[in-house]
């Protein structure tokens, strides 16, 4: 499992849309799994879980991206896992990283 967290600054849904249009077009075989959003009061959060194939790894990994805003303010945190062929310890985790590195990227770019 890896992790990237950050904090940001924009528009809730045009930051949203960024992401997830970024994610599926960072990997041919990126997909969009399911999602929730809620709202309480001027508090916004929206879960996102894609998945993609591996190539290093020769298998799928999954990514949970969060995002929660408050007016311009907002929280960003992506986990990855599903990376490991080992059954008892946690090898061969290439493919959650490159998969993570897409977030870390649109990130920086933003």
């Amino acid at each position: 499992m890896a992790k990237f967290e950050t904090w940001l600054t924009g528009d809730f849904d045009r930051t949203l849309d960024y992401f997830d249009q970024g994610i599926l077009n960072g990997s041919m075989s990126a997909s969009y799994e399911d999602g929730s959003d809620c709202a309480i009061g001027a508090a916004r959060c929206a879960v996102r879980v894609y998945e993609r194939y591996s190539w290093s790894g020769g298998n799928r990994v999954s990514l949970q991206l969060t995002l929660v805003g408050n007016g311009e303010r907002l929280f960003l945190s992506a986990i990855t896992s599903g990376g490991s062929q080992a059954v008892f310890l946690k090898i061969n985790t290439w493919g959650e990283e490159a998969f993570l590195d897409c977030v870390r990227d649109l990130a920086a770019s933003l």
